[in-house]
């Protein structure tokens, strides 16, 4: 694969993806000293983030979907997550999400559900993941992401015994043999598929055919064992769309806890066609800069939600916000 150093980027510097936000300190070295997390337990300074669902054992996306973790958010002004002191959390699995300006914060998995107050509302993270403040966005999609994969490692994939909470949320242990089972997390690529120079430069997007068929988005996939991300991204765009693709270039990454994945975002040049093997995208489709700005305004497509990287990567190559979303 010949990589052209020489090449410029499309577009302007990449903003961040929507879920990339955090401004709460990780706290990692916390995990394990229990002193010190009973004693922020007990701290009435310390906030908590109540989640219901986080569990995501059906297939299939509509089976997800109807699961979804949520917490409680505001309604009354800018949207923020409902914080509520240890002494106001429900039972449940208990999560350590990090330490910020000297007070921590955990979340709370909890089978019940969750109560609802006055002046708020239970809302997902795809919904919410564009309109709340960086400090709420990490929060809560940490807490999603423990959650997720909680609901689904209950068990040791050696021997099948029962796993245990440990390390504040970020480890499970077998039972049985004391086996450590990490949060695990699915690395895909996505990437903007691109081809020519200047006013006549396009970008390639596609329809799944189980979507609507005015949407379209970038294309992507997951990484197969033993294989770069590089690999993927020429891969994937061979299987999907039969174009030969070259120099891949990263541009940003997001977590995307629906239920446990890393979207690795690359752009990528097209340089000629192969065989296409995958019928996972139907309709596929080269628009300028001028076509995609007219066929977003007017509705003849519909482009992804803000909360995803593709919207990310479509808006760095084209220069500009786009209007419409799913």
């Amino acid at each position: 694969m010949h990589v052209d150093t020489t090449a410029s980027r499309p577009g302007p510097a990449a903003p961040r993806p929507m879920l990339s936000r955090a401004a709460v300190d990780p706290a990692a070295h916390r995990r394990t000293d229990q002193a010190w997390l009973e004693r922020a337990w007990q701290d009435p300074g310390t906030r908590v983030l109540a989640l219901e669902g986080g569990d995501p054992t059906s297939h299939g996306w509509k089976a997800l979907m109807a699961k979804q973790s949520r917490a409680l958010v505001t309604t009354d002004g800018d949207p923020a997550l409902v914080l509520t002191p240890p002494e106001e959390a429900p039972e449940g699995e208990r999560y350590l999400l990090g330490v910020a300006d000297g007070r921590a914060y955990f979340a709370v998995r909890s089978p019940d559900g969750l109560v609802e107050r006055a002046g708020a509302r239970p809302a997902s993270l795809r919904e919410l993941g564009p309109l709340l403040s960086d400090h709420d966005t990490g929060l809560l999609t940490r807490a999603v992401a423990l959650a997720n994969w909680h609901a689904t490692h209950g068990f040791c994939p050696a021997c099948g015994a029962p796993t245990v909470i440990s390390a504040a949320g970020h480890l499970r242990l077998c039972e049985q043999e004391g086996r450590e089972q990490f949060p695990r997390t699915d690395p895909a690529v996505i990437m903007l598929v691109h081809r020519g120079q200047g006013g006549d430069e396009q970008v390639l997007l596609g329809n799944n055919p189980h979507w609507d068929a005015r949407r379209y988005s970038v294309l992507a996939g997951f990484v197969d064992a033993g294989e770069s991300l590089e690999q993927a991204v020429v891969r994937e765009v061979a299987e999907e769309a039969g174009i030969v693709v070259e120099d891949p270039r990263y541009l940003s990454s997001q977590p995307w806890p629906f239920p446990r994945s890393l979207m690795v975002g690359y752009t990528a040049r097209a340089v000629g066609e192969t065989e296409r093997t995958d019928d996972e995208i139907g309709t596929l489709r080269w628009f300028t800069r001028t076509e995609l700005a007219e066929a977003a305004a007017t509705g003849e497509i519909v482009l992804p939600g803000s909360v995803s990287i593709a919207r990310t990567l479509i808006e760095h190559w084209q220069g500009e916000a786009l209007p419409g979303q799913w």
